[in-house]
């Protein structure tokens, strides 16, 4: 973390440096241009050369004297209204961005309490997690809960993606409560009427009836993030409402084993306990991803975070809204990454696609003619990227539909067409 931060400062530095030279440079060459009708400075053998005032001195301390008799009023950015812009231009405009970016979303995150799970609050792995444990971001200190007879047994954050009440969390924020309390931005608190969630996932979603219509957050496209884009995180960890901190996407695809279904963003942005289903959110304010997991020996921010793209949060929490459950299509077949080693086995090019390695006697895939060792290089006219980006792309189409796929088997393109199946039952017979 301390890397990244470090290449970002120099970064910094050194796009204002040359600013600031060539505002320097511009500045020397009028202050050196005699006026109208006299020669030159540069021409005047009896004259002293110029200097940046900044690092002229004089042997008694003293400021330097003009040729006017006054002393300078300070450094070359004093003197130079383009110098000082040029020092604060990329700091400033990126301190504007994150400031817009943070008041855009901020009055869509909330925090949300949970009673009646087992276990009591505080008790967390966090504390004394093994050194490859990922834990989930659960809370570490409870602030003071809404009055209750039931015990306070959880907190995290949620999203709201919808005026008429729709928030979206964490599954193990809300998981086994026997009541969920919502507290919007303005300390409003309600008590939620509908609370889902899917473990495979760890997505849930909560629904509030409010006399009005409440905030939502603009919601991006995560499939568009990069490596080393800008995001900030907002939540409620230590306590702390609506704190935000800033870092860059470390990873995308990143696997939990916690999580069987993830496909994980990766960034440096703090979040710690608290953070559970607050909104990770690009300079646009829009929500990207939702805070999930941090990798840590100490159960605190150690640099290294997870969150769930919001295209797949998003998709997740909807399919709970309006079916209790999540509807994951599939083909019923066991898929292989091509990485190096793998494809030498099979004599293929490695990352040219994905390996169908089993077929499911009876499922669509076998209906649709799909045969072992086929390499998938496309799905529904899209080109495939990976078995993760393949698996997504599968599950999220309609169950059901008809969609078009392309393998290479043994060297030749082969079209076919597929009907998705559930997870349940990839014969398509359900």
């Amino acid at each position: 973390m301390l890397c990244s931060r470090s290449l970002i400062a120099l970064v910094f530095s050194v796009i204002t440096t040359m600013m600031v030279t060539q505002c320097l440079a511009a500045q020397t060459e009028s202050n050196i241009t005699a006026p109208e009708g006299d020669q030159a400075a540069s021409e005047t053998p009896d004259r002293e050369p110029l200097q940046p005032a900044a690092s002229v001195e004089t042997p008694s301390g003293e400021p330097p004297k003009t040729e006017s008799g006054g002393a300078e009023s300070g450094g070359a950015a004093e003197a130079s209204p383009e110098v000082l812009a040029a020092l604060q231009a990329g700091p400033r405009a990126l301190s504007l961005a994150f400031r817009m970016a943070a008041k855009r979303a901020t009055p869509s995150v909330v925090v949300l309490y949970a009673y009646g799970q087992n276990g009591d609050p505080g008790e967390s792995s966090e504390t004394e997690a093994p050194e490859d444990e990922l834990p989930l971001l659960e809370r570490a200190e409870i602030p003071t809960p809404p009055p209750a007879e039931e015990k306070l047994t959880g907190l995290g954050s949620g999203v709201i993606v919808s005026a008429d009440g729709l928030i979206i969390t964490n599954n193990h924020v809300i998981t086994g409560a026997t009541r969920v309390v919502v507290q919007l931005p303005d300390e409003t608190r309600v008590d939620a009427k509908v609370v889902r969630g899917d473990p495979d996932s760890d997505v849930a979603m909560v629904r509030v009836e409010f006399p009005e219509p409440l905030d939502p957050i603009s919601v991006g496209d995560s499939d568009k993030l990069e490596i080393g884009d800008w995001v900030l995180a907002i939540g409620s960890p230590f306590k702390l409402e609506a704190t935000v901190s800033a870092g860059i996407i470390s990873g995308k695809n990143r696997r939990l084993d916690r999580i069987r279904r993830s496909s994980m963003l990766q960034t440096d942005a703090a979040i710690n306990p608290g953070n559970s289903g607050g909104a990770l959110i690009d300079l646009d304010g829009k929500v990207v991803g939702i805070s999930t997991a941090i990798a840590t020996r100490s159960g605190f921010y150690q640099g290294v975070g997870f969150a769930i793209p919001i295209n797949q949060a998003r998709w997740i929490a909807d399919e709970l809204d309006r079916h209790g459950k999540v509807r994951r299509a599939a083909i019923g077949t066991t898929l292989v990454e091509l990485k190096p080693r793998i494809a030498k086995q099979f004599n293929l090019e490695p990352y040219s696609g994905i390996l169908v390695y089993q077929i499911i006697n009876g499922s669509v895939a076998e209906q649709a003619g799909i045969e072992p060792q086929d390499v998938i290089v496309e799905f529904a006219g899209e080109q495939v990227r990976d078995s993760i980006g393949l698996q997504e792309a599968i599950e999220r189409k309609p169950i059901g539909s008809k969609q078009p796929i392309v393998v290479r088997r043994k060297g030749k393109r082969v079209e076919l067409t597929v009907e998705l199946a559930t997870v349940d039952d990839p014969t398509g017979q359900e």
